[in-house]
């Protein structure tokens, strides 16, 4: 096997008392994707915080290729290469794909202005590799698509050189043929060895997308399978019941 890209030993983390986190360890390689699945409240996305540097864990350690990695904010989990899509895209819905792209972190000219070309370029030539079909450059973000919108924020994350992504239901509130956009852009980031853990509620999107589960309830670990080696029910089971299929690797 080769070095996990990330690797979550033992995590904990309480709040005024209640563990939301009980010694918790995933694992993530590249070109994977990793679902995390549970009821709301089961730990998910707080442990995934830790790993985005919004929460400082009360116990664990985190490894980054295979070395002890130190993230205490966003900045530190941007310096191992660590982006987040959350939900809401934190996109800017008056500026079009390329200020979005560059919010924040501009292209410049010789003389300090914006570099409005150089920026649709860029923005042009990493789209033509995640998106072909997307062709709506000018037009502000608000006016996208759902699908659209998510891989303006997607490629955001993999120009700035992401090579693990936390993706938080990338699907919700999606129609089927955006959720198939969606699913193709997570295959062309699996293809160019990016890691992602997608933080769901959906089963049956994470069997169609996922490698491996995840499952947490009460803030532990039910278990992590193989996602080629269980059903829905199987899922269902380890969500809802806090039970191990006997497939569990």
């Amino acid at each position: 096997m080769t070095t996990p890209l990330v690797e979550m030993r033992n995590m904990s983390i309480s709040f005024g008392g209640i563990k939301a986190v009980d010694n918790v360890t995933v694992d993530l390689y590249p070109g994977e994707v990793v679902g995390l699945l549970g009821h709301n409240g089961a730990g998910k996305s707080t442990l995934i915080k830790m790993l985005s540097g919004a929460y400082a864990p009360d116990a664990g350690e985190i490894f980054i290729n295979g070395e002890k990695a130190t993230i205490t904010n966003p900045r530190d989990a941007r310096r191992y290469n660590i982006e987040t899509i959350y939900q809401t895209l934190a996109l800017a819905d008056n500026l079009d794909a390329a200020s979005n792209l560059f919010l924040g972190r501009e292209l410049v000219t010789p003389l300090g202005l914006v570099n409005d070309a150089a920026m649709e370029s860029e923005t042009r030539k990493i789209m033509a590799r995640l998106n072909p079909n997307f062709q709506k450059f000018n037009a502000p973000v608000s006016a996208l698509s759902g699908g659209q919108r998510q891989s303006v924020a997607i490629a955001r994350a993999v120009y700035f050189n992401a090579r693990i992504l936390i993706m938080d239901e990338p699907t919700a509130a999606l129609g089927p043929h955006e959720t198939q956009m969606v699913a193709e852009l997570i295959q062309q980031l699996k293809a160019d060895g990016i890691g992602i853990f997608l933080i769901d509620h959906d089963v049956h999107q994470v069997l169609d997308l996922c490698d491996r589960a995840s499952v947490m309830k009460n803030g532990e670990l039910v278990g992590t399978v193989n996602t080629a080696d269980v059903t829905d029910d199987d899922l269902l089971s380890m969500i809802i019941l806090g039970k191990n299929p006997k497939q569990a690797a």
